[in-house]
């Protein structure tokens, strides 16, 4: 078989990248200077498997070629039969590995590993709209135990009815943002609310925003930037549930974002979880800008990951959860609410994927 002369050129490159590494790791300078160290080390973690890849790529494609000319120099017709039976699974081998190296050279979203906060707010559909805010962040938070992720409550705002009128977690561990980037939208449940009293089904909408969790040195706010109040918390319906003024309002007076915390009876607890909440808003709103510059026809198909977007429909009735952008149907609506979202967030995954793979990012 032939391949891609640019996919070759590419794996050569990167494998004398990883030969110049090698000798580099055993540096005792490199070793003096610990963040040097921990880069080098990332690099050669991530380049040994397609350099690996890329010595089995090659290998076969020699086993194919003199398969291939064993079979022409042979006399014996059976023979060559053999041979060229071989030289066509090392070619069909080889156009394998090179798919799957194609697809491992696709560039990594540097987001991807980050830590993630999720804001949830109910939109459409009164109390069952803020109900279902709630049953969509117990979902993300069973679906985080699934994975050993850790969860944390950042800031919410309990409804009467129950749920929340919104609600921000954070989850925490490795690859969080890379597993729920795609849950942002508009997510539309269809059931009968407890308080119908004639069976009716409603429709209900609640919006989820996803925005990866940046640090201080990765995302530089100025603090002359951001004025700070601070006011007693309050529960459902507005009532005082603290004497002291622990709660904090965030103002980023340069685009009007307003972030608020009270969950925590401290204070200084409160602005912390709002800053990094803030921090998290600016940041998804930079990469927004970014996506924007790109031409249209390279925007990702999956959807732009908006609020406005509807982007799943749970319906109880038939017991199916139905993700509009990549047209899956599953018939397991109870589990699904249980946090078992692997298989849309692997076919998300595949699918973008393979859109940025055609399109040579």
């Amino acid at each position: 078989m032939t391949v891609d002369p640019t996919l070759l050129e590419r794996l050569s490159e990167i494998s004398e990248s990883f030969a110049e590494i090698e000798p580099q790791l055993a540096d005792p300078a490199i070793h003096a200077d610990q963040n040097a160290y921990a880069d080098l080390a990332r690099r050669h973690a991530e380049l040994k498997p397609l350099v690996a890849g890329y010595e089995e790529l090659t290998a076969l494609l020699k086993d194919e070629a003199e398969a291939m000319e064993l079979a022409g120099a042979e006399e014996d017709a059976d023979m060559a039969a053999e041979f060229k039976l071989l030289a066509g699974e090392k070619a069909a081998a080889a156009e394998r590995l090179a798919g799957e190296l194609k697809v491992a050279l696709i560039p990594k979203d540097p987001n991807d590993a980050r830590d993630v906060i999720i804001e949830i707010r109910g939109a459409a559909g009164g109390d069952e709209a803020n109900i279902w805010a709630g049953d969509l962040a117990r979902m993300y938070q069973r679906y985080a135990e699934r994975h050993n992720l850790r969860t944390e409550i950042m800031s919410s705002s309990e409804a009467e009815a129950g749920g929340f009128k919104e609600v921000a977690l954070a989850v925490k561990g490795a690859g969080a943002y890379g597993r729920l980037k795609f849950e942002a939208g508009v997510h539309r449940v269809q059931r009968i609310p407890k308080t119908e009293s004639q069976g009716r089904i409603h429709t209900s909408t609640a919006t989820v925003a996803v925005m990866p969790e940046v640090e201080e040195i990765d995302f530089e706010l100025d603090p002359n930037d951001v004025r700070v109040d601070v006011y007693r918390s309050s529960g459902p319906g507005g009532q005082s549930v603290n004497t002291t003024d622990s709660a904090v309002r965030l103002t980023h007076e340069p685009t009007g974002t307003v972030v608020s915390c009270q969950d925590e009876k401290s204070q200084l607890q409160n602005k912390e979880k709002a800053f990094r909440i803030l921090r998290a808003r600016l940041y998804q709103v930079q990469m927004e800008e970014q996506q924007a510059e790109l031409a249209a026809s390279r925007r990702s198909q999956i959807g732009s990951g908006g609020r406005s977007e509807k982007i799943r429909t749970y319906n109880y009735k038939e017991s199916r959860v139905t993700d509009h952008r990549i047209g899956l149907t599953i018939k397991q609506l109870p589990t699904i609410l249980d946090g078992d979202l692997d298989e849309f967030v692997e076919q998300l995954q595949t699918y973008e994927q393979a859109r940025r793979l055609a399109e040579g990012e």
